[in-house]
């Protein structure tokens, strides 16, 4: 009776299996028709004419996922750099190209362009759009006139007093961990210095510095980034509970799993979900979660003390009334989405920057020596903090700026914007409407037509008339009407943080030639900077 009972089962097996295989052969040749056949029928009948472009892989153009292979690799924009030098036009997907003429920018996000941002912006948005994101026209006129006087330069000068306070601040553990100044040969960066002696992560504590400066300018509140160390912070569940978790390591990794894996707009929130049966992913979705328990806490507890009758001088105050007092009367989550871009896009692109400049400092001595000069004309030789209506109009101090947003733009990748849907014109050429259409800022910085010898750092091409023709083709906050509402923040952070440290310390990086890493997630993340750092001696400099 067992035999037979076991037979049976596994006749059973057998039968369940061979019913089961018909289904399985099916589904799999439902997915191929669907993913691959029909796809490529489409190509072949090129109903908006995207053939005649280039493809970025045998596959483009009828499959996203060269595109986000490419984004996994982590520097899609440099590798776009180089195909642009043979190609002007690349189809990066079966709906979108990439372009690599810097005639494109004004076509693409000039102020008169009828291009509009595509769907990378609303497919993952939450329930309230942002001023970044938001896509609908009359919409974001609506939140860029609600937000323009917290962004106007006059508003943001009056707040440099927050920015100051977090400099000396982030200055008191400079001096901490201030070394003994080095022989010659170190401080020219011919020697590396003593591994013991590289005390400081500039990249993390610039870090540090830009998201306590976001946090006090927008939300009035003291984060302590700069006095404790670290970034762990508090977040808070829609229960009310709440815990500890470090804000960078919410942020980045939800930036780089978006980066992966946003690109075929269709199938992304299916795809952002089946993927977190993978660790990596599912860790990724945790960090999310995360960062918006952070913004929910960070918002609350400031609409609290908006409840109770302060009258803070920040961006909330802004967001919730008029110059006049007259509430904006803004839904709650819409709020939340503006503060959460301020925090996001305040705090890490800016943080970038100045990382960035410092590091082609370090490796452009020349350079670093003529922006000394300037700045000790203006600075008196114990001022710590550089008051900004004495650097602001520096010229060779901007170019600084400029040239290292120009090599390496914190935002690299081609900002996607759609044609109308009658279409639109782009280098001369007809694109058919609803497609999707960019240029990467990296792309457009590397262009030897405009810029010579564009991978070297070269503050001197900014300076006088040809310093001005240049500005319409430096794109590192994009362009138009669309461009960074954030500009005038990030500059002013810049210059002060910059001048100041140029001014108080000396630098030295971990050995000749060492090099910043990076990765191209939404943004040009960088790894660890590990330098020597020591006070600046003015007298053995005469």
């Amino acid at each position: 009776m067992a035999s037979l009972a076991a037979n049976l089962s596994q006749s059973g097996t057998m039968w369940s299996v061979i019913s089961v295989a018909p289904y399985a052969i099916g589904l799999s040749f439902f997915a191929f028709a669907y993913f691959v056949i029909l796809p490529y029928i489409e190509y072949l009948r090129d109903p908006k004419g995207l053939r005649k472009y280039p493809n970025l892989s045998p596959f483009s153009g009828f499959s996203a996922i060269p595109f986000m292979l490419m984004a996994g690799r982590g520097f899609r924009s440099r590798e776009l750099a180089e195909l642009h030098k043979t190609h002007p036009v690349i189809r990066t997907a079966p709906n979108a190209l990439s372009y690599g003429d810097a005639r494109a920018i004004k076509d693409i996000y000039g102020h008169n362009t009828k291009c509009t941002k595509d769907g990378a912006y609303s497919v993952p948005v939450g329930s309230h759009y942002n001023l970044a994101d938001v896509v609908d026209k009359p919409d974001h006129a609506r939140k860029r006139k609600v937000l323009s006087s917290a962004y106007a330069l006059k508003n943001l000068e009056s707040w440099e007093y927050k920015v100051t306070d977090k400099i000396q601040r982030m200055f008191r553990h400079f001096d901490k961990v201030c070394t003994l100044a080095p022989k010659e040969d170190v401080a020219s960066g011919k020697v590396a210095p003593d591994q013991k002696e590289l005390t400081l992560d500039l990249r993390g504590w610039n870090n540090f510095f830009t998201l306590d400066a976001i946090a006090d300018i927008g939300l009035s509140e003291k984060l302590g980034f700069l006095d404790a160390g670290n970034d762990m912070v508090t977040a808070e569940r829609k229960d009310g509970s709440t815990y500890q978790t470090s804000l960078r390591e919410a942020l980045y990794p939800t930036a780089r799993k978006q980066s992966y894996l946003l690109w075929d707009y269709n199938w992304y929130l299916t795809i952002n979900k089946l993927v977190d049966v993978i660790p990596f992913f599912k860790r990724m979705s945790k960090s999310a979660d995360d960062w918006e328990n952070i913004m929910w806490h960070r918002g609350s507890k400031r609409l609290e003390r908006y409840e109770n009758g302060e009258k803070l001088d920040d961006f909330f105050q802004a967001l919730m009334e008029d110059k006049n007092g007259n509430a904006n009367n803004l839904e709650w989550g819409e709020v939340v989405a503006e503060c959460n871009i301020m925090m996001n896009a305040g705090s890490v692109t800016t943080a970038v920057a100045i990382t960035n400049v410092m590091y082609q400092l370090l490796r452009n001595p020349k350079a670093l020596m003529k922006l000394r000069e300037e700045l000790d004309s203006v600075l008196d030789e114990d001022e710590v903090v550089a008051d900004y209506d004495k650097v602001k109009h520096l010229p060779y101090l901007r170019a600084c700026l400029d040239e290292s947003l120009r090599i390496f733009p914190p935002t690299s990748h081609g900002l996607p914007r759609e044609t109308p849907a009658e279409g639109a014109n782009i280098l001369g050429d007809w694109v058919a409407g609803s497609t999707t259409v960019s240029m990467s800022a990296f792309v457009a910085h590397r262009l030897e037509s405009i810029f010579p010898n564009a991978d070297q750092y070269i503050p001197e091409r900014w300076l006088g008339e040809e310093g001005k023709s240049l500005q319409p083709y430096l794109i590192a906050f994009s362009a138009g009407a669309r461009s960074c509402i954030g500009r005038n923040i990030s500059y002013l952070e810049q210059a002060k943080a910059v001048a100041s440290m140029v001014h108080r310390y000396d630098f030295a990086l971990a050995y000749p030639g060492w090099e910043l890493q990076r990765e191209e997630t939404m943004n040009l993340i960088l790894g660890d900077m590990p330098v020597k750092i020591w006070r600046r001696d003015r007298s053995a400099e005469a």
